[in-house]
């Protein structure tokens, strides 16, 4: 790019995270309390919980790990997409409602962790420990996932160091997280989302019109795997036929949703019953097109870059395939570099919507359920307004170590994360929530039994020095979620049923009553 290129992208970015930061200034002044810092005073509107949720849930995942996959080994990867897509029909649908209202009847729980204790009447805060400390480590790996995403975007458009490149993001997502907490990450992920979603839509449409020649063909000359009939089939991945494992472990993605702490907060920050109905069909319209849109990237990009072939010596990594094609549309084929800067601004959008939710989920974890419902009850909301703020530093940093590895895998990331929480979480969620019989014991056993067996599952060699993962090529959320599902139920069943005043309490969620 020349330098008039680089300085009109450059103002574009400046721009944006300055009206990021500037929000973080207006809702500092706005956020009293923890309740506020959290939840937002559970006053969002539909519009802003709904791409709020999609915004944080995507991540730098849409915009780079999903197309580049989809890039180098075909149309098969798209079995992800599909997954979430029904992973996030049933969430909004089923369990939305349902967790607003239960949060509510739980003593007004802020926070996942407050909600299971709540619940469960888990007066030894077992509970409330467990999932703090799930939240704490699989939430790191998941933030490193977007810090390091942010350092390829600013690595690829401006040739800045890797490392540096990495600072800046963490250092413009801490500030404005760390001023004005969950209003301001709402309405900046509202902002985001809309970027995001107009990015995908006019980006691969732009690139299939500057294509010259039929795309097949491109992509037979690109040497895809398997010729271009297999990397254009859902049956075949890097040219080798799918076996039945690989569909399911792909589809498994879609399991996760129940159990992510910071789209569940989104739920139970809603405004009120109306406001929920109207962000349940915003929030799967605006999924079902980003999805869609991003497995076109993949492709259409394989064709409208060629004759470069990313992800081989001397080009970049096919992480980085909407990057290339945002700098080639609007530099080389329209010289538009001010509005490509833009629309790469919605790459960074995805990078910070994501990373600024899981920073605060974290830091309600470590301040609220840790520090002031654990360590120092009699603790005042001040103090704990300023704990919160300083686990945000904290976790910026240890995040930013994680993601110091310029090879990290944005996708295996974000997949080791996607995994953990959803299994330790997404079984107790939703037998929580609609299983009367569930207990204590039960809700223990499921989140201790699906962490352990992702950690397990992914990073223990135990089979001829290899993982059980690798070995059987299954995603670990799968086995997980399984085995997290089974040890509830045989749990609850074998130990003490709730007591009544528990039972009343689900049958008061359960009702249609307005709260």
């Amino acid at each position: 790019m020349t330098t008039s290129n680089i300085v009109a992208i450059l103002i574009a970015f400046v721009a944006y995270l300055i009206f990021m930061i500037i929000i973080g200034a207006i809702y500092m002044k706005r956020t009293n309390n923890v309740d506020d810092y959290f939840l937002a005073g559970r006053g969002l509107n539909g519009w802003v919980a709904a791409l709020s949720a999609q915004a944080s849930d995507m991540s730098g995942w849409l915009l780079m790990g999903l197309p580049g996959s989809i890039y180098a080994l075909g149309t098969g990867q798209a079995w992800i997409a599909i997954g979430l897509f029904i992973g996030t029909v049933l969430n909004w649908l089923v369990i939305s409602g349902r967790l607003r209202r239960y949060t509510i009847v739980a003593n007004n729980s802020v926070t996942l962790p407050a909600y299971f204790e709540n619940r469960f009447h888990d007066k030894r805060r077992i509970l409330l420990t467990i999932s703090s400390v799930v939240i704490t480590i699989f939430f790191l790996v998941y933030t490193a996932s977007a810090l390091a995403a942010g350092g390829k975007l600013f690595n690829s458009v401006f040739g800045i160091d890797y490392h540096i490149a990495l600072a800046i993001g963490a250092l413009v997502i801490l500030a404005y997280t760390f001023m004005g907490g969950f209003m301001a990450v709402c309405v900046t992920d509202f902002i985001q989302g809309t970027l995001m979603l107009i990015g995908l839509l006019v980006v691969p449409i732009v690139a299939y019109a500057m294509v010259s020649g039929n795309i097949t063909s491109i992509l037979e000359q690109s040497q895809v795997a398997g010729g271009s009939g297999a990397y254009l089939s859902l049956l075949y991945n890097n040219g080798e036929p799918y076996k039945a494992i690989d569909v399911i472990s792909q589809l498994a993605w879609g399991l996760g949703y129940c159990g992510m702490p910071h789209i569940l907060t989104r739920f139970m920050a809603v405004k009120n019953e109306k406001e929920l109905k109207k962000s349940k069909g915003i929030a799967i319209i605006w999924v079902a097109i980003s999805l869609v849109a991003a497995c076109f990237i993949g492709v259409i990009g394989r064709a409208y870059l060629f004759p470069t072939i990313l992800g081989t010596e001397g080009a970049a990594s096919t992480e980085s395939v909407f990057i290339e094609m945002i700098t080639r549309v609007f530099t080389k084929d329209f010289a538009l570099p001010f509005v490509g800067g833009i629309f790469l601004c919605g790459i960074l959008a995805a990078i910070m919507s994501t990373a600024d939710s899981q920073l605060l989920v974290t830091a309600s974890a470590v301040s609220k359920d840790i520090y002031k419902d654990i360590l120092h009850p009699k603790a005042d909301e001040q103090k704990v307004l300023k704990v919160s703020r300083i686990t945000v530093i904290v976790v910026s940093v240890v995040a930013f170590l994680i993601a110091w590895d310029p090879n990290n895998s944005i996708m295996n990331l974000v997949s080791n994360a996607w995994a953990g929480l959803g299994a330790a979480f997404g079984p107790t969620v939703v037998l929580s929530l609609f299983w009367k019989r569930t207990n204590l014991a039960g809700a223990i056993a499921g989140i201790a039994s699906g962490a352990l067996t992702v950690i397990v599952w992914d990073y223990i060699p135990i089979i001829g020095g290899q993982t059980p993962g690798a070995v059987t090529g299954l995603y670990s959320l799968a086995i997980g979620f399984a085995i997290s599902l089974i040890c509830i139920v045989i749990f609850s069943l074998l130990t003490k049923a709730p007591s009544e005043e528990i039972q009343n309490e689900f049958e008061k969620a359960a009702s249609k009553e307005e709260l």
